[in-house]
């Protein structure tokens, strides 16, 4: 014989707590041990952390009191975070001006950002790391038509690089990759 269930009393549903100083800060160093970031970057998920939950205090929460406090510990450093993500960004092949892009996006600062900016021969082997990926220029198998490198061109100017350096690489015959220029910076 088939036993009857007893049914639970429904419980309501009730959103996650609002947030209070303590459980701010651990948010904090969880997300700052979990992810290289920017102090601006922390800023804004703490933000969006406390638009999500809410804030329990009745003063204002302490956002910037603790990105500051994280930064004098050194757990959160602009210009190596600076550093690290533009050198990534450069080995992906992306050009200088989608570096500053992001790195404006992080909120980095402009003069931190400036001394992360690659220099010529960083931008040049990022360009020829984007035209070995994307099979343009000197590692095509044959040269484009004016359509296919028209394309070519606009795939290397959404990837961040100059103009010029873009058509130094797009018009390379194939097998001859281009010299660097004395006269570009």
């Amino acid at each position: 014989m088939a036993q009857k269930r007893r049914s639970r009393p429904e419980r309501q549903k009730t959103g996650p707590r609002p947030l209070d100083p303590e459980t701010l800060e651990n948010l904090a160093l969880t997300y700052v041990s979990r992810f290289a970031t920017s102090r601006g970057r922390l800023t804004s998920y703490l933000a969006r952390k406390l638009r999500e939950r809410g804030w329990q205090g009745e003063e204002l929460p302490p956002v910037e009191a603790i990105a500051d406090r994280l930064v004098a510990l050194r757990y959160v450093d602009d210009e190596a975070y600076a550093t690290m993500k533009a050198g990534a960004m450069q080995r992906r092949g992306l050009g200088g001006r989608r570096i500053a892009q992001a790195l404006r996006q992080d909120g980095i600062d402009e003069t931190v950002a400036a001394g992360a900016a690659p220099d010529l021969r960083a931008r040049w082997e990022a360009a020829d790391r984007l035209a070995r990926r994307k099979r343009v220029g000197p590692y095509a198998a044959v040269r484009a038509d004016r359509p296919a490198r028209e394309k070519q061109l606009a795939s290397f100017l959404r990837a961040g690089h100059d103009l010029t350096l873009a058509r130094l690489w797009i018009d390379a015959a194939p097998d001859e990759p281009p010299s660097i220029p004395d006269d570009q910076d």
